[in-house]
C-alpha cells in the first residue's frame, strides 16, 4: 500500500511545496464545505445531505490527478471531488434543494451524480471505450465507495474495460461501511484491489488519508490507464461522520476494528505533517478557512436567490424528446398540484 506521511519527506516524493499546499488548500475548502452542508440541512434548508468528513485527501487529491478533459462519474459522496474539478459550490447546494445540476453551466467535463449505487461504472467503461476510439488519451475515473462492489453494475463495468482496454480508473473509497454494513460482509476477499485480477488488469491500494499518496498512486494510474490498461484503486479511507443526515452511526460503529492512521482526521493529519515540513504555518489553516466561508457565503445568496425549480424539471432531461408515458405523468403531478394548493411550486 502507498504511503507518504509517516515514511517520506516531501522532498523524498515526486511533489513540490507549491503542490502540497494546493492540497491543503483543496482539503481545507472542502471540509468548510461539508461543515456549512451539514448545518444547513439540520435547519431545514435542503432535505437531505450525505457528509464525506474524511474523504477530502481522496477526493482532492484525486481531482489534482486528473486533466481538465478527463471524465469524472461520480457517486452522491463526491462533493470533494466535483469542487475541487471547478463545480462551483452554488452548483452542488442547488442540486441538494431540487434544482438540476450544474445550473451554473460549467464546462468541466463531470457526469451528473449518480445516486442509485454503482450505476455510474459501466457508463464509466462504456464512455472509456468511446474515449479510445477517438484515438485521444482522455480517461474517464469512475468514483465509487465500497458497498458499490457489491452491484452486479461493478462486476459488469470492469469486466468490459479489461475486455476492450478502455482507458478508465475505477476509483473506490473504502471507508470501512455501506451505511452500516462493514467491508468483511461485502466480500470475502482480502481486499477491494485485488478484485481487478478476475478482469485481466492491476488493482492497488492506498492509504485514502494521506493526499500525497493519493496523487502519487493516481498519477501513475492514469498513466497506465491512457496505455489502455485500466486500473482499479482502492483507497482506504474512514468515514468520520454518517452515511447521511439521517443515518446515525452510533448504532453500528466500531472505531477499534481500524488502526489509528486510518481514523484519524485526514486535515489533521496531513497539516500537522506539512507543519513538520515547514511548508504551512499554525496560522495557515485559518486563513484559508476564512476564505472558504467567504466564498460559501456568497454561495448560498446565490442557492436563495434561485427561483423553485418548475415542475416539469422532474421531465425535462429524462429523455431526449418526451414519451407518450411521460406526458400523462406530468400532466397527472400538475393536476394533482393545482388540486392540492401545493405552496411555493411552480408550475
Amino acid at each position: 500500500m502507498n504511503r507518504v506521511i509517516g515514511e517520506r519527506s516531501l522532498d523524498e516524493t515526486p511533489f513540490d511545496e507549491e503542490t502540497a499546499r494546493e492540497l491543503f488548500a483543496g482539503m481545507v475548502r472542502a471540509r468548510a464545505f461539508d461543515e456549512r452542508a451539514l448545518a444547513l440541512q439540520r435547519r431545514g434548508w435542503m432535505s437531505g445531505y450525505p457528509p464525506f468528513e474524511g474523504g477530502e485527501a481522496t477526493q482532492v487529491a484525486a481531482a489534482h490527478a486528473m486533466r481538465e478533459d478527463d471524465w469524472l462519474f461520480p457517486t452522491y459522496r463526491s462533493n470533494a471531488l466535483q469542487l475541487a474539478r471547478g463545480v462551483p459550490m452554488a452548483d452542488i447546494l442547488l442540486f441538494r434543494r431540487g434544482h438540476q445540476e450544474y445550473t451554473s453551466g460549467h464546462d468541466v467535463p463531470n457526469f451528473p451524480q449518480a445516486v442509485p449505487i454503482a450505476t455510474q461504472i459501466p457508463h464509466a467503461a462504456g464512455a472509456a471505450m468511446a474515449m479510445a476510439r477517438d484515438d485521444g488519451d482522455r480517461a474517464a475515473v469512475a468514483y465509487f465507495g465500497d458497498g458499490a462492489t457489491s452491484e452486479g453494475d461493478f462486476h459488469e463495468g470492469l469486466n468490459f474495460a479489461g475486455v476492450f482496454d478502455a482507458p478508465c480508473l475505477f476509483l473506490c473509497e473504502n471507508n470501512g461501511w455501506a451505511i452500516s454494513l462493514p467491508r468483511g460482509r461485502q466480500t470475502g476477499a482480502d481486499s477491494i484491489a485485488v478484485k481487478a485480477e478476475a478482469y485481466g488488469f492491476e488493482g492497488v491500494q492506498v492509504d485514502g488519508m494521506d493526499p500525497l499518496a493519493v496523487l502519487e498512486t493516481m498519477t501513475d494510474a492514469l498513466a497506465s490507464v491512457r496505455a489502455g490498461d485500466p486500473v482499479l484503486v482502492e483507497a482506504l479511507t474512514y468515514r468520520l461522520g454518517p452515511h447521511t443526515t439521517s443515518d446515525d452511526p452510533s448504532r453500528y460503529e466500531e472505531r477499534a476494528e481500524f488502526p489509528e492512521w486510518r481514523t484519524t482526521d485526514p486535515l489533521d493529519r496531513y497539516e500537522q505533517y506539512l507543519v513538520e515540513q515547514r511548508v504551512v504555518d499554525g496560522a495557515t489553516r485559518s486563513e484559508l478557512e476564512a476564505e472558504a466561508d467567504e466564498e460559501l457565503d456568497a454561495a448560498v445568496e446565490r442557492a436563495e436567490r434561485q427561483p423553485e425549480p418548475s415542475l416539469d424539471e422532474v421531465f425535462d432531461h429524462v429523455y431526449e424528446s418526451a414519451t407518450p408515458r411521460l406526458e400523462r405523468q406530468r400532466a397527472w403531478l400538475r393536476d394533482h398540484a393545482d388540486r392540492h394548493d401545493l405552496d411555493g411550486v411552480e408550475r
